[in-house]
């Protein structure tokens, strides 16, 4: 009797060192999680991820994982009964890696916006009419491509575009039946995160095309004019100036 009393003492204090290392693990993945978000923020990476509407909710993040992931190790430090017994964990090792995993690949993984790497063979010339209106009504040198994009779909007549001046910036992309003159100038939009993001562009016409790479930011100057383009009449941008810039700080633009 005595010794299966030592068995069970010895198998519950085992329990207890794997409950207890669980812990410690769940703690520092907490701050680990607080201190991600935290270095996004500062760095300016978030929005490399998500729309800039949304960044609030990282700074709600840092709060609530460094609250929790601060709270756990204290309760640890002064030896909390309730933290060591086994009963009271509901996170198990599987779980908590799963947790990990979203802060293991953002760590080895250098932050990067989309580019022109990251369009699948599919950029969109029409978009959505919505806020269409206010797009019109903007400076049309202040308009990006998501907005001339818009105010081409408020009329069926590309021609009536003509001669109207553009100034744009956005990333070089290519398909393999473009003319040596051509490319496309493009942004990708995201509504709420990457996971939606969505690449837009327009086509642009100019003599020295073949003297800048893929992927290259631009800024275009120029004026459109309706032509052909891939079996569809629509206004190309007849550039007057192509010039290399570097990547906005907000690389995406905001449907």
């Amino acid at each position: 009797m005595q010794l299966s009393e030592n068995f069970n003492l010895l198998d519950l204090t085992d329990e207890n060192k794997t409950t207890t290392t669980l812990d410690w693990v769940k703690a520092f993945v907490l701050l680990g999680l607080a201190a991600y978000f935290a270095y996004n923020i500062l760095t300016g990476n978030l929005t490399n991820y998500i729309n800039t509407r949304f960044v609030w909710l990282s700074y709600l993040a840092v709060v609530i994982f460094g609250i929790l992931g601060g709270a756990s190790i204290y309760a640890l430090i002064r030896h909390d009964p309730m933290v060591r017994d086994s009963s009271h964990t509901t996170v198990s090792w599987s779980m908590l890696g799963l947790v990990a995993l979203p802060l293991v690949l953002g760590t080895l993984i250098p932050s990067q916006p989309l580019g022109a790497s990251a369009v699948d063979g599919n950029i969109d010339t029409r978009v959505a009419t919505v806020n269409g209106a206010s797009a019109i009504t903007k400076d049309p040198l202040t308009r990006n491509v998501l907005d001339w994009l818009r105010v081409f779909n408020q009329t069926d007549s590309p021609a009536s575009f003509d001669g109207q001046s553009a100034d744009l910036i956005g990333f070089v992309y290519r398909e393999p039946d473009f003319a040596p003159d051509q490319f496309m100038i493009a942004r990708f939009t995201v509504a709420c995160c990457v996971a939606d993001a969505s690449a837009i562009g327009l086509p642009v016409t100019w003599a020295g095309a073949g003297d800048i790479a893929d992927g290259e930011w631009v800024q275009v100057r120029g004026a459109f004019q309706a032509a052909d383009f891939r079996d569809t009449i629509m206004p190309i941008l007849i550039a007057d100036t192509v010039d290399i810039v570097e990547q906005p700080e907000h690389p995406y633009v905001y449907p």
